[in-house]
């Protein structure tokens, strides 16, 4: 079963996305620990861990960085309601660790998974398709299917943007 959806490169205007970068790549948001990146009843203790950053969750805008963010991805993905908006940022490893495969809601909504550097991380799909981390891009899909984020080796950190939204 192929899984749909669409990668669209330089997705945001480059001025743009440079000032979003240098925001996420700078010092000013704070980052929090979670030593649960994607967990499956039944799993073992985790063995991963992340930090992310909340944006907004469920009608609640949750950070003061929500602003820098919110209209222009409002627009660009027509987005009715949101759902989530969430930075995640996981720390480089010695190898590739690919996470447990999850499914971000049960129920079918639209998600967008944004890049903000270049490294070879990677989400993979439900079908297997492996989506490469490439900075100013955007991976569009139903989050309600089954897929797997990972670490990345070549770079001190993968950082994404997580977007769900109807």
């Amino acid at each position: 079963m192929k899984t749909e959806h669409e990668v669209i490169d330089n997705f945001l205007d480059k001025d743009y996305f440079e000032e979003l970068k240098k925001i996420v790549m700078g010092k000013e948001i704070p980052w929090y620990r979670s030593e649960v990146i994607a967990a499956v009843v039944g799993d073992p203790a985790p063995t991963h861990h992340f930090f992310c950053h909340l944006l907004f969750y469920q009608a609640y805008v949750n950070s003061e960085y929500y602003d820098k963010f919110g209209d222009v991805f409002w627009s660009k993905l027509k987005i009715k309601a949101l759902l989530r908006m969430k930075l995640n940022l996981y720390s480089k490893t010695d190898t590739i660790e690919v996470h447990n495969r999850h499914r971000d809601f049960t129920y079918d909504l639209k998600g967008c998974l944004f890049s903000f550097n270049t490294c070879d991380g990677f989400t993979t799909l439900e079908d297997g398709t492996k989506i490469e981390s490439v900075e100013n891009r955007a991976l569009l899909f139903n989050p309600s299917t089954y897929h797997s984020s990972s670490s990345t080796t070549n770079d001190d950190i993968r950082l994404n943007m997580n977007i769900n939204y109807f």
